[in-house]
């Protein structure tokens, strides 16, 4: 009856997107599994614990003033039944956990290795080729392994849908695996609060056929031979600014908008200056964003400083595609 009632559950959360995320690898069945039998034996333990005290307290109520219930001693047997299977089930969910944290801990061999940093407020996948992305994308039925770090605080990386989290600490790597078994796209956060714009730190893990992801891989790759503003474009998205920045209206994000931004002669700083945004200016506010702080945004802006960052090159790109927004 137990096992039948396990499996009914099992299946009733697989099936129920309301109820768990979409299962999108071996190991969130297993973790589901888990956790329906933890349900299972909880609900059991339930019925019998209330159960069995509302049951005793009818049975042997008072009548009357004059009612004697009989003298009860202990049972050796009950007191060894009630303290062996609790510790059997404990040692076996245990076990059975073990399982898994050793199946989610144990590195494949041979697998596709790419490198996710997290940073106030972005994540972003660099492959061995060079590609950078905001989203994570990767190949069905293949194993993938995640390199994490973190450029400032701690944060972490968390994929619901494969029921895998691991943080990404500043000054060091941690890694985890998984082996997408379901194409389509799946929601990425940040379990661990890392700042003011903690909740709006997502993204998407795409997990797409190995055709796809070849291509995208290789149309990815051509990003260099593009016209430099269009190169520059890439980079402010895959570098996470227009999650802070305002490119296509003078809105307000976390930081100051970029539109229009090239030319305009009154640019008032936080010390009440006023300087023109030149290509020296926007230059030094992206290597040093606590050089000239724009009036609003003080003292200390949240803007990380992305010298030694970016090369040269990226710099006079990103240059070229804030002069265009107009």
């Amino acid at each position: 009856m137990l096992l039948w009632i396990l499996q009914k559950l099992t299946v009733v959360m697989a099936q129920a997107d309301s109820f768990m995320p979409t299962q999108g690898t071996e190991i969130a069945k297993s973790v589901d599994n888990l956790y329906a039998f933890l349900l299972v034996i909880s609900l059991v333990s339930c019925v019998i614990v209330i159960g069995g005290m509302i049951y005793f307290a009818i049975k042997y109520k008072r009548k009357s003033a004059n009612d004697v219930t009989a003298y009860i001693t202990h049972d050796t047997r009950l007191e060894i039944l009630w303290s062996v299977i609790p510790l059997i089930l404990f040692l076996f969910v245990f076990a059975w956990g073990w399982v898994i944290y050793h199946d989610m801990r144990t590195m494949p061999k041979d697998a596709l290795e790419i490198h996710v940093t997290g940073k106030q407020w972005a994540w972003t996948a660099e492959y061995k080729n060079g590609v950078k992305s905001t989203e994570v994308v990767v190949p069905v039925g293949r194993d993938v392994r995640l390199i994490l770090a973190a450029e400032d605080v701690l944060h972490s990386f968390y994929v619901p849908s494969f029921r895998l989290k691991q943080d990404a600490v500043p000054g060091r790597y941690t890694n985890l695996w998984f082996h997408a078994d379901k194409l389509g796209d799946f929601h990425v956060f940040c379990a661990e609060y890392c700042g003011t714009q903690h909740s709006g730190m997502i993204t998407k893990l795409r997990v797409v056929t190995q055709e796809e992801f070849d291509q995208w891989l290789t149309t990815e790759s051509e990003v260099s031979t593009l016209p430099m503003a269009q190169r520059g474009a890439k980079i402010f998205q895959t570098r996470a600014c227009a999650s802070c920045h305002s490119v296509d209206s003078p809105a307000v994000k976390v930081g100051p908008s970029v539109y229009k931004l090239f030319g305009d002669t009154n640019v008032e700083l936080l010390d009440g200056t006023k300087v023109t945004a030149d290509e020296n200016y926007i230059r030094e506010s992206i290597l040093n964003s606590q050089a000239k702080i724009v009036k609003g945004f003080g003292p200390r802006s949240a803007m990380p400083a992305f010298q030694g960052q970016l090369s040269e090159v990226e710099v006079t790109a990103l240059i070229e595609y804030i002069k265009g927004l107009k």
